[in-house]
């Protein structure tokens, strides 16, 4: 018995419709559809991942100046064991004053105080004093003046003033821990010193006392005034390689150096 093709086309088509329990894998009609995730951009176009907003200035502050002031005990501690006459001697203050340039006075101090405790550790007391005064004071001046645009005249009288003070505060210094004067002591060797000089000339003059110590302490002025000229010459010529740029030399010191402006 032939069946009707119009029953059988019925049939076949109820059977593939969803019914009303049933449909895209058995979800309910009430049930929201689920959102398929958006297709992410091709490659070449995304946007550059952003970092997370961060201060990073203070610990770049910080990291540099824990290395500087590092730097500046080292070159302290190699030229007090090893020492290379004025090759390390003019690089004391430098990387104190790198650090006020860099950042600002309260990092130069940082500088200054954590290289003298890091001396401590590793000298003793009293030769990280004989640093931080006058040399890790010298790089903070230096920095200040420079930064603030003063020229080489002020700057040099300055740090010789300064560097004064620190030959006679290292005196000072050593005449308390070693329980004897030794003003007076470096006094009289300069005093027979210059007899000899002048019984050898055959010169029947004493030299006086006052003048002696005149001497003495021009001749430590001189010796400051020739340091901080050193110490502006290398720092003028190791800033402008590291695109630092401090007060130009005067026009003497330019001449001498055949240095173009």
């Amino acid at each position: 018995m032939a069946s009707d093709p119009k029953s059988s086309d019925d049939s076949s088509s109820s059977s593939a419709a969803p019914g009303p329990g049933r449909g895209d894998s058995g979800r309910s009609p009430t049930e929201p559809a689920q959102k398929s995730p958006p297709e992410s951009p091709p490659t070449s176009e995304r946007a550059p991942l952003e970092s997370p907003p961060t201060d990073g200035i203070a610990p770049l502050a910080l990291v540099e100046t824990a290395f500087l002031a590092s730097a500046a005990s080292l070159i302290w501690l190699v030229n007090y064991y090893f020492p290379l006459g004025p090759i390390l001697r003019v690089f004391f203050s430098i990387p104190v004053a790198l650090v006020y340039l860099r950042w600002d006075r309260r990092a130069a101090w940082m500088a200054a105080l954590t290289s003298g405790l890091l001396l401590m550790v590793l000298m003793g007391p009293s030769r990280s004093i004989l640093y931080v005064i006058p040399y890790g004071l010298g790089g903070v001046l230096l920095g200040w003046l420079w930064r603030r645009g003063a020229r080489w005249r002020w700057s040099i009288s300055l740090g010789t003033l300064l560097g004064t003070f620190g030959v006679f505060f290292r005196l000072w210094l050593l005449s308390v821990l070693l329980g004897d004067d030794l003003w007076v002591y470096l006094i009289s060797q300069v005093t027979g010193f210059l007899d000899w000089i002048f019984s050898w000339f055959g010169l029947l003059v004493r030299p006086s006392v006052f003048w002696v110590e005149t001497g003495v302490i021009s001749m430590v002025l001189v010796n400051n005034i020739v340091y901080m000229v050193a110490v502006h010459l290398v720092a003028w010529v190791v800033f402008d390689r590291l695109g630092i740029t401090i007060p130009e030399p005067p026009r003497w010191v330019k001449v001498i150096l055949d240095v173009d402006d």
